[in-house]
């Protein structure tokens, strides 16, 4: 039986101060993977009603089970939010995962693309990416980076490339719930 690994995943932003923490999230071994993934440098993350606490110290829970998608080299992330409506895709641009023992980290560059359950997509939060590429005085490659994070996440989700498959998304949390019951681990 393949063995799931609970990791930290922290977002900072880009002088270096933390944004964000998920606190228990589960690492898919790299021997379970949906057929559409084999073969892919990606880690494929899951968790479901993880506490996750804020840069300021607040904590909340996650409403909904999530399928994290990290993806080494390129500018963004993706989180598949499974709702009652559907997969809703949440994207955030961001400099490519670092991984150290059990946590990943990544620089939250602000800028995100909302994929709805619908198929509608919405960029948001370009006033906060604005206001802070002056305030942390973002260097030009990292714009560049960032315009090319955001161009290619659009055009993934417009061809539906990968990881943007509801079907794998549902399959992995699947997965994930059997091999929680079977190891008599209840707790998410």
């Amino acid at each position: 039986m393949e063995h799931y690994r609970q990791v930290l995943v922290k977002s900072f932003k880009h002088d270096g101060h933390l944004h964000r923490v998920w606190l228990k999230n589960w690492l898919v071994p790299p021997t379970v993977r949906h057929p559409l993934f084999c073969g892919v440098d990606m880690h494929v993350l899951i968790n479901s009603q993880t506490p996750i606490v804020e840069s300021d110290g607040k904590q909340w829970m996650s409403k909904v089970p999530a399928v994290t998608f990290l993806i080494p080299k390129l500018w963004f992330n993706v989180v598949a939010l499974i709702e009652e409506q559907g997969v809703r895709y949440y994207c955030n641009i961001a400099s490519p995962p670092y991984e150290y023992e059990d946590t990943f980290t990544y620089i939250d560059y602000d800028l995100d693309v909302i994929r709805h359950a619908n198929g509608h997509v919405a960029v948001v939060d370009r006033d906060e990416y604005n206001h802070n590429r002056l305030l942390y005085h973002y260097p030009d490659m990292v714009e560049r980076k960032v315009a090319a994070g955001l161009e290619e996440v659009l055009a993934r989700i417009q061809a539906g490339e990968l990881p943007f498959q509801d079907e794998a998304v549902e399959w992995y949390y699947h997965k994930w719930m059997q091999w929680m019951a079977e190891s008599g681990n209840a707790e998410y």
